[in-house]
């Protein structure tokens, strides 16, 4: 190990099961905001989302928090409806896009029938 690497892992925090609970089950109960957790503790918010998640499904030596549990799918679930709702209004403009050409070129091809029937000998 180099010097450099030995500083690293002198300076890395080991934080224990209870305080991690304890600061998750204040951020569920809504007691504290993420941003102010984060400053309180001296800790990154991804660090905190990552404990949030691991909370939720039970790594903290409790049962896993199926209200969390939920609250994640149900996140989940509105992006996935706001991403299919945005695909769906894309392609019901270019099916309005493309039926409104062919509404242009459908009227000459009518007209092409028309001449192509009579020119058969077929009544227009």
């Amino acid at each position: 190990m180099t010097e450099k690497e030995d500083l690293a892992m002198k300076n890395q925090r080991n934080f224990g099961l209870e305080f991690k609970r304890q600061v998750v089950e204040e951020l569920l109960s809504g007691e504290s905001g993420p941003a102010q957790l984060c400053r309180r503790y001296n800790i990154g918010s991804s660090l905190l989302y990552h404990w949030k998640k691991q909370y939720s499904l039970g790594k903290f030596n409790h049962e896993p928090d199926n209200e969390a549990a939920l609250k994640d799918r149900v996140e989940k679930l509105e992006r996935l409806v706001g991403k299919l709702t945005l695909e769906n209004e894309f392609l019901k403009k270019g099916l309005w896009a493309s039926h409104s050409q062919s509404d242009g070129n459908g009227k000459s091809s009518r007209n092409g029938n028309a001449s192509s029937a009579a020119s058969s000998g077929g009544v227009p």
